[in-house]
């Protein structure tokens, strides 16, 4: 019988705390399991290896099986986006200080690591978001994101005049700072800080937030996640804008590009048996401290 996920990458941050001996403790757990270890070359300096264990992050998604991503949430936005491509599927252990994506502790890694080898967690599907700039008909620029896509001005003294059709129709129009267009996983992240709900991970759903708007009754709103949201601009004489999908930024922006944003490819997160997302609710954002059960 052939063994589940033979072939496993390593990904981690590698600036994180205790980031070597994790990293260290993983490789060595892998090898005694009889699995192919293979590392991203950032973090490679840091586990004993062989040269041909050693890829670029690009090009593991064609190469491993499972991918193992050891740092906080953001080190699995960017492994997310690059190892999608290929359906890889990503454990995260939590290096960091909040973390919503990465839910497996350093001093449970290797016990929980047993448990997915041996066939036993829950699969969640997510979806990742995909934003085009269209200039003069012509896509010039696309890039895809876990949590957000972000049309924000470029400057904090000015605002900008957003336009907002779904599916066609024209949704609405405002001054404000920005719109962050979220997936329900990004909503824990920017769109929470913006006064966005919290979807659950797994609903079909894209949420629209506005950033500082100018008018108070302009609040977020929840669309189905098969919707194309569409972005333009109203004209102004001192307009700078730009855009982010992650944290990946897109400066140059002209006041006359469209911006089409669409769900994008599913990815996937393996999570022990017992995974209750309510539960790392109450204990990253501190609700019901004071409960006693």
């Amino acid at each position: 019988m052939q063994q589940p996920f033979r072939r496993v990458a390593l990904v981690g941050k590698p600036d994180a705390p205790h980031i070597a001996e994790t990293l260290t403790s993983l490789n060595q757990h892998l090898l005694a399991r009889g699995r192919e270890v293979l590392l991203e070359r950032g973090c490679a300096p840091l586990v004993e290896h062989t040269p041909e264990q050693v890829r670029l992050l690009k090009d593991l998604g064609s190469a491993c099986d499972l991918a193992i991503v050891v740092g906080g949430d953001g080190t699995l936005l960017c492994a997310a986006r690059l190892l999608s491509e290929h359906d890889v599927p990503l454990i995260g252990v939590n290096l960091g200080r909040l973390g919503f994506l990465v839910d497996i502790s350093p001093q449970d890694s290797l016990a929980r690591l047993d448990e997915i080898l041996d066939g036993h967690y829950s699969a969640e599907q997510r979806h990742l978001l995909r934003t085009r700039i269209i200039r003069n008909g012509q896509v010039i620029y696309e890039q895809t994101a876990v949590n957000e896509a972000v049309i924000h001005s470029f400057t904090a003294t000015s605002m900008i005049e957003i336009v907002t059709s779904i599916d066609g129709h024209f949704f609405n129009s405002q001054r404000s700072d920005g719109l962050i267009v979220s997936t329900p996983t990004g909503s824990t992240a920017y769109a929470l800080s913006g006064g966005g709900p919290i979807l659950y991970p797994t609903l079909n759903a894209i949420v629209l937030v506005p950033i500082n708007p100018h008018t108070l009754s302009n609040r977020p709103v929840v669309i189905a996640d098969d919707s194309v949201v569409e972005i333009t601009f109203r004209p102004s004489k001192q307009f700078r804008a730009q855009v982010t999908c992650d944290s990946i930024s897109i400066p140059d922006v002209e006041i006359t590009d469209r911006i089409e944003i669409v769900k994008d490819r599913p990815f996937r997160i393996l999570h022990p048996l017992d995974y209750d997302f309510f539960e790392i609710l109450r204990a990253k954002l501190h609700w019901s401290s004071g409960y006693r059960s």
